[in-house]
C-alpha cells in the first residue's frame, strides 16, 4: 500500500479521509493546514498528496506552488482535495498544476477508487 499525506484544514474532512484510506490500508500522514503540509511532505516524501485548496493561511495552490518550486518536492503527485465543483474549477486547479483532482464530500467507495487511479498513474 501507499504512503498518503492528507491535508484539510476542515477536522471533520481530514478524519473521514484518513479513516477511508488507513481502512483500505494505506499508510495515511495527516497536515492541518499548507504549512504544515509542506513540512510533511518534506519529512516523510509521501507517495500521494490530498491537498485541499481552500484554506485559511496558506491555501492549497500556494503550498502546491511551493511543494512544485522545492527539487525535493517538484516530482510529488499532488492532488486537489476540494469541495470546489462549479464548471471549470477542476480546469482551473489542474492549469495551477494539481495533478488530479477529487472532490468532497467523499463517496468511500468511489473515493478509494479514485485515490487507486490516482496512485496507478491514472486520473479518473
Amino acid at each position: 500500500m501507499a504512503k498518503i499525506l492528507v491535508v484539510d484544514n476542515y477536522a471533520l474532512n481530514l478524519r473521514l479521509a484518513v479513516t477511508a484510506l488507513q481502512q483500505a490500508g494505506h499508510e495515511v500522514l495527516s497536515a492541518g493546514g499548507g504549512a504544515e503540509g509542506i513540512e510533511a511532505a518534506l519529512a516523510h516524501a509521501p507517495d500521494l498528496v490530498l491537498m485541499d485548496v481552500q484554506m485559511q493561511g496558506m491555501d492549497g495552490i500556494a503550498a502546491l506552488g511551493r511543494l512544485r518550486a522545492d527539487p525535493r518536492t517538484a516530482a510529488l503527485k499532488v492532488v486537489a482535495f476540494t469541495a470546489l465543483a462549479m464548471k471549470g474549477d477542476a480546469e482551473r486547479l489542474f492549469a495551477a498544476g494539481f495533478d488530479g483532482y477529487l472532490e468532497k464530500p467523499i463517496r468511500y467507495k468511489e473515493f478509494l477508487a479514485s485515490v487507486a487511479a490516482l496512485l496507478e498513474g491514472r486520473n479518473e
